[in-house]
């Protein structure tokens, strides 16, 4: 895939990290309800909204040079190269050492402001889903 070619740079790019989550228990029988508690209490999340807070946003453009200063082809490039692909990513808690080894790397000499602060915000949101292994980060695509 030619990724200057894709679609999902047209719009801007927006980070949203979990902010908190909620269950969404109106208009609910309690017999649903219990069946919800109990799925929840054995790590099955039927009913649960997750609220996400916009963290960061660029351009697809700035998306692209941003990432593009990653090594092509590492597991990292690939990763961020997915929402070229898909129009969105999640990082979990498992991508966070990978992650933030590999945007660590990148020569700040090389990088324009911009770049430099989605490097920035990355790491401290990679650092807060470290601490909170429940968060997780969604880059998606807007408008």
């Amino acid at each position: 895939m030619d990724v200057a070619k894709s679609r999902h740079l047209e719009g801007s790019v927006n980070f949203y990290r979990l902010s908190r989550k909620f269950v969404d228990e109106s208009e609910m029988p309690q017999e649903a309800k219990d069946i919800m508690y109990y799925s929840l209490a054995i790590g099955h999340h039927l009913g649960v909204v997750d609220c996400l807070k916009s963290e960061m946003q660029c351009s697809g453009e700035e998306y692209l040079e941003w990432f593009s200063a990653l090594e092509e082809g590492s597991e990292a490039y690939n990763k961020m190269k997915g929402f070229l692909v898909f129009g969105e990513i999640t990082i979990n808690p498992e991508h966070i050492n990978m992650l933030a080894l590999a945007f660590d790397k990148i020569d700040t000499n090389k990088q324009s402001e911009k770049s430099k602060y989605l490097t920035q915000g990355l790491i401290d949101i990679l650092t807060a889903i470290h601490k909170e292994p429940n968060m997780y980060l969604m880059i998606r695509g807007g408008q």
